[in-house]
């Protein structure tokens, strides 16, 4: 990840709360509790950590972070845009930070 989203997004857990929830969607007071309960209970990986694994997996820059429970799970979704100008929609496991899905959004043209 070569912006400055991802240096944010490796501070403060505050920080990184209201970034998870994505820049379109409002984080309520709920969502954060629920993630932070979640972090501290040792359920998922702390944001820097699913940042670097994901940089490692999938190369571009992250627009956008959002965490959700899904079937009980939690997942880490990442849009990405990849250096030939994709967007790509990343799905990482929260709790262990492996690569789920790929997927490709669009390419601008």
């Amino acid at each position: 990840m070569r912006t400055a989203t991802a240096t944010l997004l490796t501070g403060t857990f505050l920080l990184g709360s209201v970034l998870l929830f994505g820049a379109s969607a409002q984080a309520s007071p709920k969502d954060q509790d629920q993630a932070r309960a979640a972090l501290e209970a040792g359920q998922i990986r702390p944001i820097s950590e699913i940042l670097t694994k994901a940089s490692a997996e999938v190369p571009g820059d992250v627009v956008e972070v959002e965490l959700e429970q899904e079937r009980g799970r939690w997942i880490y979704e990442l849009k990405i845009i990849a250096p030939d100008g994709r967007l790509l929609e990343v799905e990482m496991d929260a709790s262990d930070a492996s690569l789920i899905e790929v997927e490709q959004e669009y390419r601008r043209d």
